[in-house]
């Protein structure tokens, strides 16, 4: 939360796009005049402090896609245009309260099947996922391991796993910790991109470096044919 007093953490490694999930609402977003200001923004949520917020930081403009289904709450399909290609970014803070059985992975699982008509674009899935393949139920069809299976269908892939080489469920880099202690590390943090993307880069921030901060550490980006993304 308040992204205001953290944004300069994010804006030093001169990021084209970023996601930011528990931002506050925009109108509360006053940048000290030393930190630059986004080009653009969309933001979604309920709580005026919780919400889904995008930037951008140079010429990408977003539109939210006409097939926004409000019910999914905090994952916004944008239409991103300004750049090289034109693609679709779907920011990702999987938590609805409202939804109990689908709370977590669910909103994800559910956001993919009603966007997938729109998964044939250039696409980016990219945020808080609350999920991992150590926590699937096998039982349940909406686990982790079929979301990214699903997702693998449709030649989409999580850029982390692809650049290290490494197996869902067996990361090395934690992109939370729980309470902010380090000895409670998971991985739940993702950048799912389409065959249309030549990946660069992956960087997972360091605990030390963020934990004054908040319990999430930041997903860093980048690719080949496009300017980088960041979480």
């Amino acid at each position: 939360m308040a992204f205001r007093r953290k944004a300069g953490l994010l804006t030093a490694y001169r990021p084209d796009i970023v996601v930011i999930q528990e931002c506050e609402n925009p109108e509360r977003l006053k940048f000290e005049d030393d930190i630059p200001k986004p080009t653009d923004i969309v933001w979604r949520g309920d709580n005026v402090h919780k919400g889904v917020g995008v930037f951008s930081y140079g010429s990408y403009r977003f539109k939210v896609h006409k097939s926004h289904n409000p019910e999914l709450k905090t994952i916004i399909p944008i239409e991103v245009t300004g750049g090289d290609t034109d693609f679709m970014l779907f920011a990702v803070w999987a938590n609805n309260p409202l939804d109990n059985k689908y709370q977590y992975v669910g909103q994800t699982w559910k956001a993919a099947h009603h966007y997938e008509k729109l998964l044939k674009k250039p696409s980016i899935w990219t945020g808080d996922f609350n999920s991992n393949t150590i926590w699937d139920k096998p039982k349940r069809a909406f686990n982790h391991s079929a979301l990214v299976k699903f997702f693998a269908a449709k030649n989409i892939h999580s850029v982390y796993h692809q650049y290290h080489g490494l197996l869902h469920g067996t990361e090395t880099h934690p992109t939370y910790y729980l309470y902010k202690h380090e000895d409670k590390p998971y991985h739940l943090d993702y950048c799912f991109a389409s065959k249309h993307f030549e990946l660069d880069h992956v960087e997972v921030g360091a605990y030390n470096d963020w934990r004054e901060h908040s319990d999430h550490k930041p997903v860093i980006v980048s690719f080949k044919n496009s300017t980088p993304i960041g979480k």
